[in-house]
Formats: C-alpha cells, sequence, structure tokens
C-alpha cells in the first residue's frame, strides 16, 4: 500500500449570510479533483480541513464507490518531466474535437481509501484517454468514458483489468448510471448526443440526440427523466427515458458543464463555467416539475463539477478559475462556505459520514 504526499491548505470562509460558523454542514466529506497539479483535496465539513494528496495520473474526475470506501479517480499518467499536470491539459470547454483534453495517451484509474486518502490502493488501466467514471451498483465494476477513441471501457475491480470496451459516439465524456443500474447514459461531446449503453450486455442500445456539445448528464431518482447539459446552447436538454426522446430544453447559465439532482428529484444543479477568456461564475437551479430555472447562484469563476450532499441540505461546486469548492444551501439558495483546493478543480464527489 503505498503512500503519497499529504498536504494541508487553509480554509477559505466567504458566507453570503454570517460566516460559515454558523452554518451546519452535512456531516461528509468532499474531493475534487485538481487537474493541474495532480492531486486530490478532501474536504472535511465537520471542521472544514482541507488535504491535497498527490496521484501518479492527472485527474480530471473523482468518484465515491457505492459503500462509501474507496475514491476512484481517472486521468492520464501524469508527465515525469511535468510533474503532475503540468501545461498539457486543456479544459473541457475549449475542446475543439480534433484535440487532446485531458492530455497524451496513456491513462489510469487509481483507487484511494477514502477515509486515508494519501493511501493508494491500487493503479489500475482505464482506455487511453479517460475523462469520467462511475461504478456499478454492487462496486464491482467501473465504467469510464475514453474521449480519444469513442469508447466505453468496463473495469472489473476485482480482476484489476479491462473485461469490456463499448463504442459510443463521438468524444464520450460525462456519464451516470440509471437508478435500477440497467443503463449508462453517455453523453457524446462532438456528436452531440446520448449514448445508452445496457449493463447486461455491454453494448449501445440506443443514441438519442440532445443538442450541442452535451456534456454531462444526470437521473431524476425515479428515473423517468435524464437532464443533459448543452454546453455550446447555454441549455439544458430533458429526456424522456420511456420513449428515449428529448421532451424539453431549457435555457441556463453560459457554458454549462455538471450536473446534479437532489436526492428527492425537486431540484437539478448546473454549474455554468462559461468559456476559457469569459468564465462563467453562476449555478442554474432547475426545477424539475416545473422545469424552469427558479434560481441563479454566484460561486466563483469557472463553476465546473457539481455533487449535491445524500440528505439533499447543501450542493457543492468546483470552480476551476478560482481553485475553490463552493458550499451552496439547497434551501435558501445561497453560498454559505468556500474552500481552496488545488488548482483547477473538476470532477467532485461526496461520502457521507454517520
Amino acid at each position: 500500500m503505498k503512500k503519497f504526499r499529504v498536504s494541508l491548505i487553509a480554509l477559505s470562509l466567504a458566507a453570503v449570510t454570517g460566516t460559515a460558523g454558523a452554518v451546519t454542514l452535512s456531516n461528509g466529506v468532499v474531493y475534487s479533483a485538481n487537474e493541474d497539479n495532480g492531486s486530490v483535496s478532501a474536504i472535511t465539513l465537520s471542521t472544514g480541513e482541507v488535504r491535497t494528496v498527490d496521484l501518479p495520473v492527472v485527474p480530471h474526475n473523482v468518484q465515491i464507490s457505492p459503500d462509501g470506501k474507496l475514491i476512484l479517480a481517472v486521468g492520464p499518467v501524469a508527465e515525469k518531466n511535468e510533474g503532475h499536470g503540468g501545461g498539457a491539459m486543456m479544459n473541457i470547454s475549449s475542446h475543439s474535437g480534433t484535440s487532446s483534453a485531458h492530455g497524451e495517451e496513456g491513462g489510469g484509474l487509481v483507487l484511494l481509501d477514502a477515509v486515508e486518502p494519501g493511501e493508494l490502493l491500487a493503479t489500475l488501466p482505464a482506455g487511453s484517454h479517460p475523462a469520467h467514471v462511475v461504478t456499478s451498483k454492487d462496486g464491482t465494476f467501473a465504467y469510464i468514458t475514453n474521449a480519444d477513441t469513442d469508447r466505453l471501457s468496463v473495469v472489473d475491480l476485482k480482476k484489476k483489468s479491462i473485461v469490456a470496451e463499448t463504442p459510443t459516439g463521438g468524444y464520450p465524456h460525462g456519464l451516470r448510471l440509471s437508478p435500477d443500474g440497467r443503463q449508462l447514459f453517455v453523453a457524446n461531446v462532438t456528436d452531440n448526443d446520448v449514448s445508452v449503453i445496457d449493463t447486461q450486455n455491454l453494448k449501445e442500445s440506443a443514441r438519442i440526440p440532445v443538442g450541442k456539445a452535451p456534456v454531462q448528464v444526470a437521473f431524476t431518482p425515479d428515473g423517468k427523466q435524464v437532464y443533459v447539459s448543452l454546453r455550446d446552447e447555454d441549455s439544458v436538454a430533458v429526456i424522456d427515458t420511456s420513449s428515449q426522446k428529448v421532451i424539453d430544453t431549457i435555457k441556463v447559465g453560459r457554458g454549462p458543464i455538471q450536473l446534479f439532482t437532489t436526492p428527492d428529484g425537486s431540484k437539478v444543479y448546473v454549474a455554468n463555467e462559461g468559456s476559457a477568456k469569459n468564465p462563467d461564475n453562476t449555478v442554474s437551479v432547475i426545477d424539475t416539475g416545473t422545469r424552469k430555472v427558479i434560481a441563479s447562484v454566484t460561486t466563483g469563476k469557472g463553476a465546473h463539477g457539481v455533487v449535491v450532499s445524500d440528505d439533499g441540505k447543501f450542493a457543492f461546486v468546483t470552480n476551476n478559475k478560482a481553485d475553490t469548492v463552493s458550499a451552496i444551501d439547497t434551501n435558501t439558495q445561497e453560498v454559505v462556505a468556500t474552500y481552496d483546493v488545488g488548482p483547477n478543480p473538476n470532477g467532485i464527489t461526496y461520502r457521507a459520514i454517520p
């Protein structure tokens, strides 16, 4: 079991109302994938402590395992002559469809101890251009999008090997597992559609046109709808999963990237990153009942990744131009705390602590 350097960075408090100390945050840990220096930051919400861990890959995305014991991080292997990250990285918002946005060929899946993220448990193959990762409901398999080969790689975490590869649309990026575990919806950035993958036979069962540059998807808890961020339309498409057709399109902020549904299914939080030259700093809050934006929350420049706590009380957003994570109270739609993390935070995940 290999240990990596762990550093502590100061907590920055930026409360909209009063001080962050006056707000009781959910008892858990938030993890951000820091793309510029090849690290993961772990924010302990009860204390505000931030620990940053160096990785052997340059992570774009992180994901907690279903049992809460593992952190999965994916990205290209760090260049030895550039340290972790270097200058080869390009934000997804500036991807043209012809160059690599996540580094050179060769990538990896890193497994970390969720309680002690400095403990590297394993480094597994993940395909040549890993972007995002989710797991099967039982945690046996990791599903990883590989953007440069237009494939989904399936890693058996017990066998520690890639056991299947499934073709997708062009430049597959964000993906999510359906609540029943039977399907994966994959956003294909350059083909302007979403691949539907059957998890039983690991084959693409459908391709759904959605709009310009879909980046990430989010299921409602009942599995009846999927919300899709459309980066180049400043919109979110809504898919009816029974008909597998788009039933609505909702205007949001500039350059929406990641989005996440609350556990009760009432809201979807959409991070609007803007562009590299003109970053946005807002999160659009969609009411799923009316399918309308009910609030716009100002966070930090380059709002990118989103996750909601298991109790639904807080949404957490990575701001990749500000090197911070914002905590939003989902009742008041206000930022109640801001945490300094590693440089260029992108993916984000949450672990509840009983």
